[in-house]
């Protein structure tokens, strides 16, 4: 068992004497043990100084055991004035972060891209909760150097113990403060990166037939501002829960090209107040729904060891559930219509044929009867529902040639054999219902009109917590490679909203 300590790493830092009170070259911050007795190895975190000029100090990550083993070392960072009682100001503290980041992001498939090399992380405004995102940093950078970089027998208690200090509240707080300050286009790449390694983890403990408990199997947070709601959320592919299978998967290529990815998605409502003498409706309509499955290692890789980037899962169901956490203010709610039934148009064609046969038979008269149904569908159906005070929205993938639902269903083996299936080459056809990267986007003029709540004047000058739990299902029917295998699977998260009635 794993004994974490996980001290604030940030104060630890921070509080280091100066140099000329050094007794020795390294001082050293206990981080991890495979147990209480100091007799096991264990993880340590230690800053050491060199002898140069200028002085300077580096950090480094290791496992003590009798032997030193370094897992990481920073850069060094130059000691301005020895004698002064903060080792580091505030200018240096924040290269430290920078340099947690930048590693971070190398572990990542677009670690030696140009898409990393120019990056740039604004210092922030204000070093109130700086504390909480240099830790966060820290322990994630710490987190992906055991799964790299750490001895096979010493790994997985290092693992243990590190996970669950990544999913505490404070953890989870500084993750929005974090995400906020490097930006959406390196939010990606870090959440990359990170779940990359948790597939690396989770595949390692599958192979020696463990089950765990994955670290952030699903990692998301909410923004409430100026109008809209807004939700991110991340989860590699692997940790999301099998629904159904048509048959174990034994393809070690195709199980390669379905288990590096994740998805990727965000969720926008537009809410919007109109306060009456008597009461206060809120509506709230969709802004965007996007979701995507974004592969964790290159393309190369895809194609030496899977099947492709284009053998994937697919989003074929969304639902929704937009819940007020108080209800006592709450009058009603009412939804908008849902998406219209598919239109069949039915045509029949009847021929009779006559004809006359020898004297002594009877008159031939043969009658042929055909009946053609054309099917006319969007491939995906919204419909909103209310349950108590929860409006719930649905978005359903459908089989275009027989209508069935496709995330409870499984390819047909005629389909599998037939080269013009809607299901393959979905990414390339001009009626994919995917976008060409094989994601979905739903936007509020297309789906839904919205819903609203009528709340009694009681509720002006309250913030109400609202809260969002949805479901997203996923699944894998052949695109390019010859298979029958098929797979459903699906994830669950649950964020809160706040709306202040201003």
């Amino acid at each position: 068992m794993a004994s974490c300590h996980f001290p604030e790493i940030y104060a630890w830092i921070h509080g280091l004497p100066p140099l000329s009170e050094w007794r020795t070259r390294s001082l050293s911050l206990f981080l991890c043990s495979s147990s209480s007795s100091k007799a096991q190895p264990s993880l340590e975190l230690s800053a050491s100084r060199n002898l140069d000029s200028p002085p300077a100090v580096s950090f480094s990550i290791s496992f003590e055991f009798g032997l030193h083993l370094s897992l990481w070392t920073s850069r060094p960072y130059r000691i301005i004035k020895p004698s002064s009682r903060r080792l580091l100001d505030e200018e240096a503290m924040f290269g430290l972060l920078v340099n947690f980041v930048e590693d971070v992001l190398q572990y990542g498939s677009y670690g030696n891209g140009s898409s990393t090399s120019s990056f740039k992380i604004p210092k922030p405004w204000s070093f109130s909760n700086f504390g909480d995102i240099f830790d966060l940093a820290f322990v994630t950078l710490a987190f992906l150097i055991c799964v790299y970089e750490a001895p096979a027998d010493l790994r997985s208690w290092c693992l243990h113990g590190l996970k669950s200090h990544l999913v505490n509240c404070i953890s989870k707080d500084a993750s929005k403060l974090l995400m906020k300050m490097i930006g959406s286009n390196l939010e990606e790449q870090w959440m990359r990166s990170v779940n990359l390694a948790i597939t690396n983890w989770i595949l390692e403990q599958q192979s020696g037939h463990h089950t765990i408990k994955t670290p952030s199997p699903l990692f998301s947070y909410a923004l409430s501002a100026f109008g809209i709601w807004k939700v991110h959320l991340y989860c590699p592919v692997i940790a999301t829960d099998v629904v159904s299978t048509s048959n174990p998967l034994t393809d070690e290529r195709l199980a390669f090209s379905l288990n590096y990815n994740q998805l990727e998605g965000v969720i926008q409502f537009n809410y919007k107040l109109m306060i009456q003498e008597n009461w206060v409706d809120v509506f709230v309509d969709t802004d965007n729904i996007r979701f995507d499955i974004v592969r964790l290692v290159s393309e190369t890789l895809m194609n030496e060891q899977g099947e492709g980037a284009s053998e994937k899962h697919f989003p074929s169901r969304i639902s929704l559930r937009l819940t007020p956490a108080l209800q006592n203010n709450i009058l009603s709610v009412s939804v908008g219509k849902s998406s219209e039934n598919a239109t069949r148009e039915i045509a029949t064609e009847k021929a009779i044929e006559a004809g006359f046969e020898p004297p002594n038979s009877y008159l031939g008269l043969k009658i042929s009867a055909g009946e053609t149904v054309t099917t006319s569908m969007k491939p995906w159906k919204f419909e909103e529902s209310v349950l108590g005070y929860s409006a719930d929205m649905h978005w359903f993938l459908h089989d275009p040639t027989d209508g069935r639902e496709v995330s409870s269903s499984k390819p047909s083996r005629l389909s599998l054999l037939n080269p013009k299936a809607w299901f393959k080459d979905r990414y390339s056809s001009a009626y994919r219902p995917f976008t060409r990267q094989g994601g979905v986007v739903f936007a509020g003029d297309e789906y839904g009109e919205g819903v609203r709540w009528r709340l009694c004047k009681s509720a002006r000058g309250k913030t109400m917590e609202w809260e969002l739990r949805g479901w997203i299902w996923l699944s894998y029917w052949p695109n390019k490679h010859r298979t029958s295998h098929s797979e459903t699977r699906r994830l669950e998260f649950r964020e809160t909203l706040y709306l202040t009635i201003a």
